[in-house]
């Protein structure tokens, strides 16, 4: 299929640049197949369109602190995204970054992130990333990331260098049960849950099962192929541990719909689905791709 065919004009002012004061207080759409219809409600009545037996599968995984602005010794703007830990650095303290730029740069310069926090830049690698090693006064790597690192927001919404709406933003881009640290992007289709929501849910015999799947920066990654089949996402870290394996054959097997929230969940289960219908365990790598015509 051609790219063009997916085209739609999204006016810029119908982005919305910040969450409803609810969260499931959002908009949902009802795609009634049976009747050929779609309709319109909130997203709090979901439990309305689902049944005791069925079993929502949820994204566990949480965004981490990724975005750091840093400047040069020069005082040149250099803007970082963390994405991924190199795994040759037992400390954890090298990661694989995009960067606005590289320019000037040599192995062993520093970038000034705030006092007592830097990026030493260690060159370029594969796939048009960086090599850094962050170093922090005392140690703590970790404690200093979360202090000064932000949520990298899509590029859809906008936020002015150190935007008042930060701290909403830590908070509400990131769903309640995010639990895994690893994300550079939220699994967006789970923002909307409340834990007051998902307790009714339970209340009512509505399952809950997780897995983890870190969302990468392929998510921020256009489609530039003419033919969609020539895109290739690239892999990201997944787990699917055997309790919800072992849920999801439950579910089946009493006759009850397995609910996937949202995209990531949906790339873990089909890429670890079986012909019977089951779903294997396991870790790994999830580059799962799915066009029409996936079976």
């Amino acid at each position: 299929m051609r790219l063009l065919e997916f085209d739609y004009r999204l006016p810029p002012e119908r982005v919305a640049q910040e969450p409803g004061a609810r969260r499931d207080s959002s908009r949902l759409m009802i795609l009634d197949r049976a009747g050929q219809e779609v309709k319109e409600t909130v997203f709090a009545s979901i439990g309305d369109h689902l049944a005791a037996g069925d079993l929502l599968v949820l994204n566990d995984t949480r965004v981490v602190p990724a975005r750091l602005r840093s400047h040069k010794t020069t005082g040149g703007l250099v803007e970082l995204l963390l994405v991924a830990r190199d795994p040759a650095d037992p400390e954890g303290r090298t990661w694989r970054c995009l960067a606005s730029t590289s320019r000037g740069l040599k192995p062993g310069s520093r970038l000034l992130i705030a006092p007592g926090f830097e990026a030493e830049f260690l060159g370029e690698t594969e796939g048009g990333r960086v090599r850094v090693r962050l170093h922090a006064a005392g140690g703590d790597v970790e404690g200093a990331l979360r202090r000064h690192g932000s949520v990298p927001l899509p590029p859809y919404i906008r936020r002015d260098d150190r935007d008042a709406r930060e701290a909403i933003d830590r908070e509400r881009y990131q769903t309640v049960y995010a639990r895994q640290d690893g994300a550079i992007a939220a699994p967006t289709a789970g923002l909307h849950f409340t834990e007051e929501l998902l307790g009714g849910l339970r209340a009512r015999g509505i399952g809950t099962a997780t897995l983890t799947l870190h969302v990468g920066p392929g998510t921020f990654q256009p489609v530039r192929a003419e033919n969609i089949e020539e895109h290739r996402l690239e892999p990201e870290a997944f787990r699917l541990p055997p309790e919800t394996a072992g849920a999801i054959a439950a579910c089946r097997a009493r006759g009850g719909r397995v609910v996937a929230v949202g995209t990531t969940v949906v790339r873990v289960l089909e890429g670890r689905a079986r012909d019977d219908g089951s779903v294997e365990p396991g870790e790994g790598s999830c580059g799962t791709y799915i066009t029409p015509g996936h079976r």
